[in-house]
């Protein structure tokens, strides 16, 4: 993404249903904040947002057309986001997530307002036992490999994917209904 002032922020143009983009640029520069917000409020981490809205952007780049509208393109936009973010979730936590709820017109105007992910996050952790919240803190806080993982709780490689998975998905479960 372009480097610009998050307080802020270019806000979307309004459009008629006729009005097209005159090039990839534009799409990019009118469309790129609000992917990236939609995706940070369901992922948390800054840098799976950029990479994910990349990735975005690449998917849309050869079916896209110039000569779609403004909405058809913010339209094909947001389904290659919710695609993306499938594949991510699928990937990462053997879950698939396929809803982008809300409409997209007008985005938050801050980080804080679109994401209550790191509150969920720590109210999961807190109710994560010991092992399954040290595991994923090593994992994901860290960003330690599984043996550099393994290796500072004292456990071998295999205890620490098993490990690892089973504290997954206790987390989804906890952040689905509340509870374990």
């Amino acid at each position: 993404m372009t480097s610009r002032d998050p307080a802020h922020p270019r806000p979307l143009r309004v459009v008629s249903s006729d009005d097209r983009y005159p090039d990839w640029e534009a799409v990019y520069e009118d469309n790129a904040t609000w992917v990236y917000r939609t995706i940070y409020a369901r992922v948390g981490n800054q840098a799976d947002a950029e990479d994910l809205t990349a990735e975005v952007f690449m998917a849309a780049l050869r079916p896209l057309r110039l000569t779609a509208s403004v909405a058809e393109v913010r339209s094909y936009l947001k389904n290659t986001a919710r695609t993306v973010l499938a594949a991510h979730w699928r990937q990462t936590m053997g879950r698939e997530i396929t809803e982008i709820e809300g409409d997209i017109a007008a985005p938050p105007g801050s980080e804080e307002a679109i994401s209550t992910a790191p509150e969920r996050v720590a109210t999961v952790m807190e109710t994560l036992p010991d092992n399954y919240r040290r595991i994923l803190e090593l994992r994901f806080l860290q960003n330690l490999s599984i043996k550099e993982s393994a290796s500072a709780m004292g456990v071998s490689v295999a205890n620490a994917k098993v490990l690892q998975h089973r504290a997954l998905r206790l987390a989804a479960q906890v952040n689905e209904k509340g509870a374990p």
